[in-house]
């Protein structure tokens, strides 16, 4: 039922036999026991014939993880509580960096600077999921001398996208066509088959940052200009899209542009593109949906005080100005949203509880915690047992050649396996696994800040990544035109 069988069993803690037994193996520290950690433990164990250390704040996550059946020759595993945010744990921390080979952070970016900088001092390489910031871009130079790979953006997105995008781009180049235009998106979202709430959405951790999404600022290029969005008007800027796979045949996906793209022109060696935007797929509605919210004052995060008497109701109607007059709080959000008495966005809303008589919790200390206590307190707003999740991306490439031009598409759809790993953790876990294997085993030898964007490291992640029925990318010319 999970990916990598066996099914998961309990382990115990190591004792001086177990330890003994670690020193056979090479050894990657893994930090965080979130939900998209879980495949990576009996992937290196089981293929890597690594000895793993799971370190997390809660001890009971970490030892679920190393919970697992294997046969005799894999590697080890152990749980070990350790929190990275505590001065108490530091030195504990660098111990454990000391000692092992690899480390694999699974931990919220703003960590990856501090264990990176341990990872230096101990000449340990370190590889994360998470996009390269400013602070680990700082420490690239260090990382070469020192003969330390900082491996970044090997999970899905960022990660196997910019590995499925520069095969084709590589294969154009090679053939001499130039890539002008070239659009990528990637979502998280309920397989249509478990689709069954009004928003075509489930959250598996606190619905903060989804619903923050719209207050981000994007750029790209678009026709040669340099673009920016931003300032609560980016889900103003979605545009359809269509996947072709019988999946999702006959849906149509929102697609709005994420976070900076412009930097992947030079990133991705296609100076040539006139039209670059990196995004995100949603279900229908979602985009104008959260807007509405947005505009409304649900996802502010001023600081405020609720008695645990207001209601829902009279939170919307806060926001809703001189229409707070109108019959009823629909009514009213109608008027000031610009909407139809009969729209999609108001069902959604009234659907949620938010024209309803519940009292906000006192607890509560802003507008968006009182939106996602809502969302959380749904369900259908979670993926239930038997549910499936679904990761697709689409590419989709304008190369031209020195006799034609061709619109080439590379998709991927996959799905989570019922009552197992989910596609999210899978698809985000398996690559940086694969990346870690190949360090250790001496098949990938580059150092210093690396993404994964080099025929060296991508191939053989892809080809992995197909073979063990993960993730296929499906690349198909879908028009050709003579110049």
């Amino acid at each position: 039922e999970h990916l990598f069988e066996p099914k998961y069993l309990f382990y115990h803690t190591p004792n001086s036999k177990t330890i003994a037994i670690m020193a056979e193996h090479k050894k990657v520290l893994i930090l965080g026991a979130g939900l998209s950690t879980a495949p990576l433990i009996p992937y290196l164990s089981l293929h890597a014939k690594a000895a793993v250390t799971v370190a997390s704040r809660t001890l009971s996550k970490a030892e679920e993880l190393c919970s697992f059946e294997r046969p005799a020759d894999a590697g080890p595993t152990t749980a070990v509580q350790l929190d990275v945010s505590s001065a108490d744990d530091l030195t504990r921390l660098e111990e454990l960096v000391r000692d092992h080979n690899a480390c694999i952070s699974m931990l919220p970016y703003v960590h990856h600077p501090l264990l990176a900088e341990m990872a230096l001092r101990h000449g340990k390489h370190f590889l994360t999921t998470s996009y390269v910031s400013d602070a680990m871009s700082a420490l690239a130079d260090r990382a070469r001398e020192r003969g330390v790979l900082l491996m970044n953006e090997c999970g899905l997105d960022p990660g196997t996208d910019h590995m499925s995008a520069k095969r084709v781009i590589d294969q154009a180049h090679a053939d001499g066509g130039k890539v002008v235009s070239f659009l990528s998106y990637c979502g998280g979202l309920p397989a249509p088959v478990d689709n069954n709430n009004p928003f075509g959405y489930k959250f598996s951790w606190a619905p903060r940052g989804v619903l923050l999404a719209g207050l981000n600022t994007a750029r790209f290029y678009r026709d040669g200009e340099a673009i920016e969005v931003g300032g609560g008007t980016l889900f103003d800027h979605y545009s359809h899209d269509t996947v072709d796979h019988p999946i999702v045949e006959g849906l149509t996906f929102e697609c709005y542009p994420n976070r900076d793209s412009t930097p992947y022109r030079e990133i991705f060696n296609i100076p040539e593109c006139k039209t670059l935007i990196r995004g995100t797929y949603r279900y229908a509605g979602w985009c104008r949906t959260v807007k509405k919210l947005t505009d409304l004052g649900l996802v502010d995060q001023t600081a405020r005080v609720f008695d645990g008497k207001s209601t829902y109701a009279q939170l919307v109607l806060e926001g809703v100005g001189e229409h707070a007059k109108e019959a009823t709080v629909r009514e009213a959000v109608a008027k000031f949203c610009g909407l139809e008495s009969d729209d999609d966005i108001l069902n959604r809303m009234e659907w949620l509880g938010l024209f309803g008589d519940t009292p906000v919790d006192a607890s509560i200390t802003c507008n968006l915690d009182a939106t996602c206590k809502l969302m959380m307190d749904r369900k259908e707003m979670q993926l239930g047992e038997g549910e499936q999740d679904m990761v697709v991306m689409k590419h989709t490439f304008v190369i031209e050649y020195a006799d034609r031009r061709d619109t080439v598409t590379s998709t991927l759809v996959e799905l989570g396996v019922k009552n197992g790993d989910t596609a999210m953790s899978r698809t985000v876990s398996t690559p940086v696994a694969i990346a870690t294997r190949m360090l250790l085993e001496g098949k990938y030898t580059e150092v210093g800040l690396q993404r994964p964007i080099e025929k060296a490291i991508y191939a053989p992640i892809l080809d992995e990544l197909q073979q063990r029925g993960i993730m296929t990318f499906h690349e198909k010319v879908i028009k050709s035109e003579k110049l």
